[in-house]
């Protein structure tokens, strides 16, 4: 047999080859480990066309056996190959097994034929796109049945045949060895079944039909990898899954502990003649019968409001109790009564679904208090649960591509090349006989279209090959005859005309100001329109439809049609003036319309924008490349949508009356394939629960809850996938690549446009000059006296120094600012500025001065600034001296030469002299008081007390009349700090170093503020002012240095983004645009004003009909608020729609539209939901990840400028990070001693024994699932049997903590988790003895359940639960330095809103989504509300009450109780303003908290192989070298290096034996076999990290750094090494034993001369010579 994967011919499989297979499948047992090494060849897979290396079929060798040509198949699986005339392979078991025919089989070998051949494969495939469409039908014909029987048919026909050509079970390529075959075979029966036997009545059987859409997938090659890559990819997620349940279990029963039943308290109206008894009296009254209509109902509510007993739960209104009656909200699905609810709330709030809902729930029934557990919920397990499961997708992403990289370039066939390369120059000398042949036609016109045809071949040699169609050279031929013009010389003439205006800068920049133009009269067109700005609308579209078309006719002309329509963007720009024509000429055509192919125009823009160009060529190629996988999405969404109208699609029809009370189907429903569609999409796009609470209704628990989910998790899954190919796609886009040639000619016409506005403003202003420089020289000696006063002591230490000084006070130099200076957020004062300044300050905080200061001065300067300043100041301690005259000399001698000489005697020099002292005296104390860290301290802190005191101006201020009093002599104490603060800054480091530090700025501005805000309290019609007081709270991004870490970050990695930005941008005008042609005017509805619904279209047809139904003085006919009238307006929808909140509200209101100043119907318009469709898709799915991809290439660019660092942590935070990365990387933990005494030894060996911790983590389940069985609904026997398990879990948790410190005595509590079980046993005895003492009803029945439940995170405990959660939590441990960084900087941006919102909408009226929890009235409420809008929930509804801005929805001289504020009215500017800004600037910080997480997960396992070296290993090694050296002498000897290397702890230990690995070492040695400590320790350390550029780096540093902290080193020249020595020893021994030998050989000769008697004596001698000899030779090769 074949060993080797070696080529071999064709051969027919004959009977000598089955009897071969058959030989080696009988020794297969006796020698299982001959064929390990092979492995099968990725070119000769199954399925995949044979490699043409093989050569060409011959013509007995198409769909005949042949066998196989992988040795791995041929020797292990016992295969033939069939191959088709497609070359495609087909693999078929040799060996009969059960069922299976002989290869030779006449009838198998004609049912292989069949299997192989392409018509048949087409026929399936036919079959099943046939079959996938009817199933979509909801009400087929009759006919329809005869089509299902002959595709039965086809399927059983397809079985048969495989089964005999492949055999029932024969191996892997046998029937049933592919489980697409099960599927298949399944899928049949169930369908025989469901067809032909009277059981017709089984909806699973007839829903089970509609896998066979499934089938879709084995059919093509492509789906299948994807499917196997998914796979795989689901096996990398199953410990996250794992780890994902886990956490749901966890708050599941953490929920069902705090909120069990609350959501059944229920404002109850209440008799009034009961309303002396208690409240809990009354809920025992079983006389009284709560009925729905004793509920108290908030208008347009289905459920009762809820209420609680706590202060902060709501309260119920006047004449309602608050008990505990009647079922949970939400038909009773929203509850946390038993385990199974519980989990579905949990995971709801992890997907984000309606989580506003139920946070209003249970905030109403428990308390505010509560929201710190959704907080944890919702944002961090949702956050880190997210960022894991992207992290792990995107690792086998990574591992994919590589995969795949790897595998291209190995297995590519040489032999295509030649091919390619042959192709590529017949393509080049097609080109070049196009441009010779244009040459000869036009010659006066090369240049231009020469160029164009050189870009365009550039272009089409980018393309994939697939896109290369090939036209018959004729065609070619005729191209050129008919497409390049050859005219007469006024043609060509022409010719020449139109490439000058089509080559012109300013042309292209003319095209571009019609573009930008023509896309402001698309955006101007609005509803109610004028008819004076409708008519300018259409002049201007024919307009620039006749620009558009000059452009095109120029182009044309100057190009030929032939070189025109070789460029895609003229291709593009005629369909535009193709469908501007036809406008024109359809325009009186009613019922026709392109209008809206008019936003298309602007996408011209994108010609002459790099960034479209990149972004779209990036699309293009990473969507080409994951065609399989796009498809394979829309075949899942197209099951799902089949599978749930089969399953659901009746049961919503026979139960409607459930969930309508008009027995009418609702708008999300499945009982036809459109809506059942639509259903699956709104599932994919994250709302679910809304739908699955009618499934249930309609369907029952057991079908919607597993269709739900599967829908949820593979569609996610396939989705997340599609999302990091994507962004990995973008994540390569460079902002610096190529420049279009338009895009180099719209800059040139800008150049020349300025030059031309210079050149006549240097003329204008040319008189004015002369003017000017008189008065600049006379203002000279002023300016220079003023730059002598204050020189910098960097200025003053060396010459250059001084030199660039002079040039800088003469005006003729400019300080030069580095790049990464200029673009720093920090903009601090460079060393060369004349202020007197500090060279360490710790204000100005660029670490770029550095490198300006050494540039300023050498180490000279440095060294005199040390030894001559006494103080923190530069220049105050350095009197005035022999340079500062010198800089004065050299300065009046200039002065002299320019004729502008100054005369002063010596006492007025004198007192300037004085004054100059005087004044830096004040500078130095200034300075010192600044930059003292008590006053650093204490600016913090009232930094921190005026930001925190605006959170107690809410809507109570005014009736705390003390407390507002202290609060206005605050904010006064606070400015005048504030001022004081920036006069001594101002002092210290003058204006212009002050005003270059953007930190600086801002603190001014935040004086401003409080000035502005001091004005405004003092005159009633300045109290707007008064409200910008929030900006106050912007103070603290400048006084702690981890806010400013982050927001650096944040500004590096946005910035580059604005060109996607904007192409993002682009993309929604277009959309807007859109919406306004679909839906102006269109949203406008008659409202009944009694019952608030809508007039049914048979009583209210039109706006006209609706005004005769005025009933009262109001106007019925109402716009929707949220609307698409303009493109402002449509914005706000589309981000609605983007965030999808309000969106199903705005989907309903355009599939109900009619036209315009119509009454809106019931889904009149059903497929405009198709336009919302495509904005999710590529407007907001696509442009998501081209953002987030940019985003990740700027992290990951920025990040390597930091050597790897993370750049959201500080200098001392990286420290920390280090330390952290070192301890979590650690294998294991120090363990406590074992105690001496015999039973303490055996209670040691009993808590440390791994059984141990088995049944304690065993125990901790039990306890969980003790709460698991638990209802709220249990009776008396069931609380009492939980009472006593709880005991017995008390107890045996006691007898663990009493064993433990038995056996590890102090050590015990050395341990966090010791110390955490012994509180936990502490506060349950507590929990137990308590309610005996001061009784059960104040003491919650389930809080020793939840405080033993805490014990259950020991199964995330390293070393005692499962390594994979271990694993799994490594990578949020390690970013937790930054994340906590990121969320200080999310706080207080949510606490500027905060504020801002309760200045702006404490009084707006409660309705929709403010109400009496989440409102803006305090300062806990609005962090409330901006939660919800931090994870993108419920905004839409606040947006909607502050819309409230007319009569008709407001009262705005409402009197508000306890203040002078008058009305309920809200504004929409500033509501859009306030919600669209937070929204986008809490977007961008979390974007960056996921990106750190993943980042950091992708990063474990590279930082798990690379061996690193910390401080403290360098500590611990000098700590055993002292124990070996304790002279000092930095020496030690070379017969004490195995034990000193036996000492270290790791990763510098090396166990013994390791004299042979020292030795390899080749350390140097010096005189008495000494090895210095130096040597040693590099070699360790390169022993531990291995050779790289960083290692030597490292060495350097250790090397430089040692010989700093030992200036006294010992010098020495190394005599050897260890390495020459050990050769020297061996070369010493073998000399030894040769010599030996030698001396052998002699005495045997000299025996041998001697004659001897009794030659018995001699054989012992010559035998033990001989062995010698033998023991010698052995060693001697031993040691050599």
């Amino acid at each position: 047999m074949l060993t080797s994967p070696e080529l071999k011919s064709l051969v027919p499989f004959t009977a000598e080859s089955l009897e071969l297979i058959e030989n080696h499948t009988a020794k297969k047992c006796s020698e299982e480990h001959e064929d390990e090494g092979l492995k099968p060849s990725p070119d000769l897979e199954a399925g995949k066309e044979l490699p043409f290396t093989y050569g060409a079929l011959p013509r007995g060798a198409v769909s005949e056996p042949v066998e196989d040509v992988d040795p791995y198949y041929c020797v292990k699986r016992n295969t033939f190959m069939v191959l088709n005339r497609n070359r495609v392979i087909f693999r078929f078991n040799a060996v009969s097994i059960f069922c299976t025919l002989s290869p030779f089989s006449s009838l198998r070998r004609a049912a292989i034929k069949v299997l192989v051949h392409p018509l048949f494969r087409l026929l399936i495939l036919i079959s099943v796109l046939t079959d996938s469409l009817l199933m979509c039908m909801n009400n087929p014909p009759e006919w329809i049945s005869a089509i299902e029987n002959t595709l039965l048919g086809i399927y059983t026909f397809e079985i048969l045949v495989k089964v005999i050509a492949r055999g029932v079970w024969a191996g892997s390529f046998s029937f049933l060895g592919d489980p697409w075959n099960w599927l298949d075979l399944s899928v049949t029966l169930f369908e025989l079944i469901t067809r032909f036997s009277p059981v017709t009545t089984l909806l699973m059987l007839k829903a089970i039909r509609t896998l066979r859409i499934l089938k879709i997938i084995p059919l093509n090659q492509g789906l299948q990898s994807v499917v196997v890559t998914l796979v795989q990819c689901l096996k990398k997620l199953l410990g996250a899954i794992v780890l994902t349940l886990f956490f749901l279990t966890v708050f599941s029963l953490l929920g069902m502990g705090l909120f069990m039943g609350n959501l059944k308290h229920k404002c109850l109206r209440w008799p009034q003649e009961n309303e002396n008894g208690t409240l809990h009296n009354k809920t025992g009254i079983q006389s009284y019968i709560p009925e729905r209509e004793n509920f108290y109902y908030l208008e347009s509510e289905r459920d009762a409001l809820l209420c609680g007993n706590r202060t902060d739960a709501g309260q119920c209104p006047e004449g309602y109790v608050c008990v505990k009656k009647g079922m949970n909200p939400d038909n009773g699905f929203t509850s946390f009564d038993n385990f199974g609810w519980a989990l579905l709330a949990m995971f709801r709030l992890m997907t984000q679904d309606y989580p506003e809902l139920l946070y209003h729930q249970i905030l109403y029934a428990s308390g505010k208090v509560y929201m710190i557990f959704f907080v944890m919920v919702s944002f961090w397990f949702a956050f880190y649960m997210a960022s894991l499961f992207l992290g792990i997708v995107t690792m086998t992403y990574e591992n994919e591509k590589q995969r795949k990289s790897e595998k291209s370039e190995d297995t590519e066939p040489k032999f295509q090349q030649p091919g390619k390369e042959h192709e590529e120059r017949m393509e080049t000398a097609e080109m070049k006989t196009t441009q010779i042949e244009m040459r000869k036609r036009s010659p006066t016109s090369i240049n231009t279209t020469l160029d164009i045809l050189e870009e365009t071949s550039l272009g089409h040699k980018e393309e994939p090959e697939t896109s290369r169609k090939k036209c018959p050279q004729c065609w070619y031929k005729f191209a050129k005859t008919c497409f390049i013009w050859k005219c007469s010389p006024c043609w060509i003439k022409l010719s020449e005309f139109a490439d000058r205006i089509i080559t012109h800068p300013f042309a292209d920049l003319f095209i571009v100001i019609c573009i930008t133009l023509n896309i402001c009269f698309l955006a101007l067109k609005h509803f109610p329109i004028s008819e004076e700005l409708m008519f300018l609308l259409i002049i201007g579209d024919l307009v620039f439809i006749g620009i558009y078309t000059i452009e095109m006719i120029l182009k044309v002309i100057a190009l030929h049609p032939y070189g025109y329509f070789q460029i895609s963007w003229n291709i593009f720009d005629s369909l535009i003036v193709f469908f501007g024509l036809m406008e024109i000429l359809l325009m009186n055509i009613e019922g026709i319309t392109v209008s809206m192919l008019y936003p298309l125009r602007f996408v011209k823009l994108g010609k002459y924008g790099p960034p479209f160009k990149a972004l779209m060529r990036i699309l293009g190629n990473t969507l080409v490349a994951l065609k399989d996988l796009v498809l394979l999405l829309f075949i899942f969404v197209y099951f799902s949508a089949v599978f749930g109208m089969n399953l659901f699609g009746q049961s919503y029809k026979d139960c409607v009356c459930r969930i309508d009370q008009d027995c009418q189907l609702p708008r999300w429903h499945m009982s036809d394939f459109f809506h059942a569609y639509m259903n699956v999409f709104r599932m994919l796009c994250g709302e679910w629960i809304d739908t699955l609470w009618d499934c249930m209704e309609v369907a029952g628990l057991s079908w919607c809850i597993p269709f739900y989910m599967m829908v949820i998790l593979i569609g996610n899954l396939l989705i997340l996938y599609l999302f990091v190919a994507l962004v990995s796609s973008f994540s390569s886009y460079d902002a610096t690549m190529e420049v279009s040639k338009e895009a180099i000619n719209i800059q040139l016409a800008m150049s020349r446009i300025k030059a031309g506005i210079n050149c006549v403003l240097m003329k204008i202003l040319c008189k004015k000059r002369t003017v000017a420089t008189e008065t600049t020289d006379q203002r000279c000696d002023a300016s220079i006296k003023e730059n002598i006063s204050v020189p910098t002591l960097s200025e003053v230490s060396d010459t250059q120094t001084f030199l660039k000084y002079k040039e800088k006070s003469s005006g003729t130099e400019k300080t030069p600012v580095t790049e990464s200076e200029s673009q720093s957020l920090i903009a601090s004062p460079s060393a060369s500025e004349t202020v007197p300044i500090a060279s360490g300050e710790s204000d100005i905080e660029n670490l770029d001065n550095k490198e300006t200061r050494s540039k300023s001065g050498n180490g000279d300067s440095k060294e005199k600034m040390k030894q001559s300043s006494s103080s923190e100041c530069s220049t105050v301690d350095i009197a005035i001296s022999e340079e500062e005259e010198m800089v004065y000399e050299h300065e009046k001698s200039k002065l002299h030469k320019n004729g502008y000489e100054r005369k002063s005697s010596l006492g007025q020099l004198s007192r300037e002299s004085r004054n100059g002292k005087i004044w830096k005296n004040i500078r130095k104390t200034c300075c010192k008081i600044v930059e003292n860290s008590w006053f650093e301290c204490f600016i913090g802190l009232v930094t921190l007390l005026s930001t925190g005191t605006l959170a107690l101006e809410d809507i109570y201020i005014d009736q705390r009349k003390t407390i507002k009093i202290l609060l206005e002599y605050a904010d006064m104490i606070f400015a005048y700090i504030f001022i004081l603060e920036m006069l001594l800054k101002w002092v210290a480091y003058g204006f212009k170093a002050y005003f270059s530090n953007n930190w600086y700025k801002l603190d001014f501005l935040v004086v401003i503020v409080f000035c502005l805000s001091l004005i405004g309290k003092t005159r009633e019609d300045l109290n707007t002012l008064a409200s910008v007081k929030f900006l106050r709270g912007l103070r603290v991004l400048s006084q702690f240095e981890r806010m400013k870490v982050v927001l650096r970050a944040l500004i590096k990695t946005t910035l580059p983004t604005m060109g996607v930005f904007l192409v993002c941008l682009m993309t929604w005008l277009l959309f807007s645009i859109i919406g306004v042609h679909l839906f102006a005017g269109k949203f406008y509805e008659c409202i009944d004003p009694t019952s608030g619904e809508r007039f049914p279209v048979f009583e209210v047809m039109n706006k006209s009909q609706c005004e005769s139904l005025v009933f009262n003085e109001s106007m019925p006919w109402e716009n929707a608020k949220l609307n698409f009238d303009n493109v402002g307006n449509s914005f706000l929808s589309l981000l609605q729609v983007a965030t999808f909140n309000g969106w199903i509200s705005i989907m309903n209101s355009a599939v109900d539209s009619v036209g315009v100043n119509m009454q809106p119907n019931f889904e009149n318009n059903l497929y405009m939901y198709t336009y919302f469709i495509v904005f999710v898709v590529f407007g907001l799915f696509l442009p998501l990840c081209m953002l987030i991809g940019v985003i990740v290439s700027n992290f990951n660019k920025q990040k390597n400028k930091q050597g790897g660092s993370n750049m959201f942590i500080t200098v001392k935070q990286k420290k920390q990070y280090r330390s952290l990365k070192k301890l979590l990387y650690a294998d294991s933990q120090r363990p406590a001693p074992r105690p001496i005494n015999k039973f303490q030894g055996f209670v040691f060996d009993l808590v440390t024994h791994r059984v141990f911790n088995v049944i304690v983590i065993l125990l901790i389940c039990f306890q969980a699932t003790t709460i698991m069985i638990q209802n709220d609904e249990q009776g008396s026997q069931m609380e009492a049997a939980v009472y006593w398990m709880n005991s017995i879990f008390v107890m045996l948790f006691t007898l663990e903590c009493i064993l433990k410190l038995t056996a590890f005595h102090c050590h015990y509590f050395t341990n966090a988790w010791n110390v955490h079980d012994f509180t936990v046993v502490v506060f349950s005895i507590t929990g137990l003895l308590l309610p005996m003492t001061i009784g059960q009803y104040f003491v919650p029945p389930s809080l020793v359940q939840l405080i033993l439940l805490s014990r259950v995170v020991h199964i995330l405990r390293p070393g005692k639960g499962p390594k994979a959660f271990y694993d799994l939590m490594l990578s949020l441990m390690l970013s937790l330095p930054a994340l906590l960084n990121i969320s200080l900087l999310i706080f207080l941006v949510m606490f500027i809103y905060a504020i801002f919102g309760m200045y702006s909408f404490a009084y707006v009226k409660k309705e929709a989504g403010i109400n009496d929890v989440s409102n803006f009235e305090t300062f806990g409420s609005s962090m409330l509300c901006l939660f919800q809008v931090t994870i993108f929930s419920g905004w839409d509804g606040m947006l909607d009450a502050i819309f409230n801005s007319q009569w008709s929805d407001c009262d705005p001289d409402k009197i508000n109780p306890g203040t002078q504020v008058r009305g309920d009215c809200g504004s929409p500017s500033v509501g859009i303003f306030y919600f669209v800004s937070y929204i986008l600037i809490s977007w961008l910080i979390i974007v960056n908290m996921y990106i750190v997480v993943i980042m950091e997960f992708l990063s474990i396992p590279s930082k798990k192989k690379a061996r690193t070296l910390s401080e403290d290993d360098f500590k611990k090694f000098f700590q055993v070298w002292n124990r070996f050296d304790p002279d000092r002498t930095q020496y030690i000897d070379s017969s004490k290096l195995s034990d000193f290397a036996a000492s270290l702890d790791p990763p510098l230990f090396m166990a013994k034996p390791n004299k042979g690995q020292l030795v390899a070492m080749d350390l140097p040695m010096a005189a008495g076999d000494r090895i210095h400590c130096l040597d040693i320790l590099l070699a360790f350390t390169k022993r531990v990290m291995g050779k790289d550029e960083r290692v030597e780096k490292m060495l350097s540093e250790i090397e430089s750094g040692f010989l700093l902290a030992n200036p006294f080193k010992i010098t020495y020249e190394p005599i050897t090494t260890t390495l020459k020595r050990k050769q020297e020893a061996v070369s010493a021994t073998i000399i030894q034993r040769a010599y030996k030998s030698y001396r052998l050989r002699q005495n045997d000769k000299n025996i041998s001369d001697i004659p001897i008697k009794g030659h018995d004596r001699d054989d012992p001698a010559s035998k033990s010579v001989h062995s010698d000899k033998t023991e010698e030779k052995t060693s001697l090769q031993t040691q050599i």
